[in-house]
């Protein structure tokens, strides 16, 4: 459903924009000298945890500031540093962005306009053995310097697309140059960088339609197994990086085809067909979508990334039972809120991306990487819009699955950016 319009101004969680707190100009010398020991750090750190990407950047300065960027700062020992293990710890810096300062802010998205504590913003993730700086705009922006990026999924998908750009609008606002009705296929330009993102709706990655009932659709599809999804296939002569992610959409009544033939079904009560479980199904549909992408002459992928799922939150009920997300801070390790299918889930997304990759290696093809955030997100059951009547993607229930933005969707993007920084220089070769 399309995204209301916005009817109150929304308030300045901060009342400046962090991003411009970037300290005083130095004068020459200084300044020359604060680049140089900056310069030196980088190389010690960023060579330690990716010893084949040694690459300085010398961004294009603000008027009034200097500009270096690591994507990993140095803590403990970085041979031990695991971007995707960690836990959360207070951060009171705020965000990179408000809602005042993201002009692309969805409405849906929007918690703190309608009235929810933003206290959920105040923490940031601290990997294993390791720590991430900000998210820096400017190097991101850089690296992809005429690429295409997409994001193929659901609404998570969209989500995080969403969180990308509110940081990205921090240093250039973007354009949008298409979209559909209900926002689920977007596009957006950032003319500074030649830079393009877009949001590509798919259920499960797969080649599929909706079943009708006596001309009403019904929750039901019809899954091709052994098909890429068509608006995904048809863009690949486009796209350079990718982050695919699916897993919601498995969890209803879906019939399974294979060379146009019926072999089975998910939840259904038909006697004469054969019963899949969930993740089989899942396994069979990212390994159908991560063999293709790299098998068809037209594509230019030169960086595929696989988000893990993420969990949902919702207590006492689900969405439509008066469940609920009310809890006001992350969560200790130790009671992470994940159900076991859902790590069930991660698993075999990570393990289907660890195959392609070793396939891909005796190939030469793209690079595969895996953007793990399921732990880490399991210990945010307080980032979730939950309920707001104006809401309208959920509207009357507690949204307990989207997150907020601000708020720990934007780690995903820190991971992200750590991600393309390591494939820096292939990404520069095309």
């Amino acid at each position: 459903m399309a995204n209301g319009s916005e009817s109150i101004p929304p308030p300045d969680l901060n009342g400046t924009n962090p991003i411009r707190k970037l300290g005083p100009i130095l004068p020459g010398g200084r300044r020359a000298l604060a680049l140089m020991l900056s310069t030196v750090v980088f190389v010690l750190v960023f060579s330690n945890y990716y010893p084949e990407q040694i690459q300085i950047f010398y961004g294009s300065p603000e008027p009034t500031d200097t500009y270096h960027q690591t994507a990993i700062t140095g803590q403990g020992n970085n041979e031990n540093c695991n971007l995707f293990n960690g836990t959360w710890v207070r951060d009171l810096r705020g965000p990179i962005y408000t809602n005042m300062t993201c002009p692309t802010m969805p409405n849906s998205k929007n918690c703190g306009k309608y009235g929810k504590p933003m206290d959920y913003a105040n923490w940031r993730w601290m990997p294993q053995g390791c720590d991430m700086a900000r998210f820096e705009p400017q190097l991101f922006l850089h690296i992809v310097q005429g690429k295409t990026l997409a994001f193929a999924g659901d609404s998570m998908g969209r989500n995080q697309m969403e969180s990308l750009l509110c940081l990205l609008s921090q240093v250039e606002s973007p354009t949008k140059v298409h979209s559909d009705t209900e926002d689920k296929f977007t596009t957006w330009h950032f003319r500074s960088h030649n830079f393009t993102l877009m949001a590509l709706w798919t259920k499960f990655l797969v080649e599929e339609s909706q079943r009708e009932i006596n001309g009403t659709l019904s929750q039901s599809h019809d899954m091709h197994l052994d098909k890429l999804d068509a608006r995904l296939a048809a863009s690949l002569h486009e796209i350079n990086i990718l982050v695919l992610s699916s897993s919601r959409w498995f969890f209803r009544t879906n019939y399974l085809y294979e060379k146009g033939k019926l072999i089975g079904c998910i939840y259904c009560s038909e006697d004469n067909i054969t019963s899949f479980s969930v993740n089989s199904v899942i396994q069979r549909a990212f390994r159908t979508a991560l063999s293709n992408l790299n098998s068809r002459p037209e594509s230019r992928l030169q960086l595929t990334v696989v988000r893990t799922a993420t969990p949902a939150h919702f207590e006492n009920g689900v969405w439509d039972t008066g469940g609920t997300c009310n809890r006001t801070e992350p969560v200790g390790e130790g009671t992470t809120m994940t159900s076991a299918g859902e790590l069930e889930i991660r698993n075999i997304q990570v393990e289907e991306a660890n195959r392609a990759q070793k396939e891909n290696n005796h190939k030469e093809g793209m690079n595969i990487e895996i953007l793990d955030i399921t732990k880490a997100m399991s210990m945010r059951p307080d980032g979730h819009p939950g309920l707001h009547w104006d809401n309208q993607w959920m509207r009357g229930y507690s949204d307990c699955s989207h997150w907020c933005l601000p708020g720990p969707i934007d780690m995903w993007n820190d991971l992200l950016l750590a991600v393309i920084t390591k494939y820096r220089k292939n990404l520069e070769v095309q």
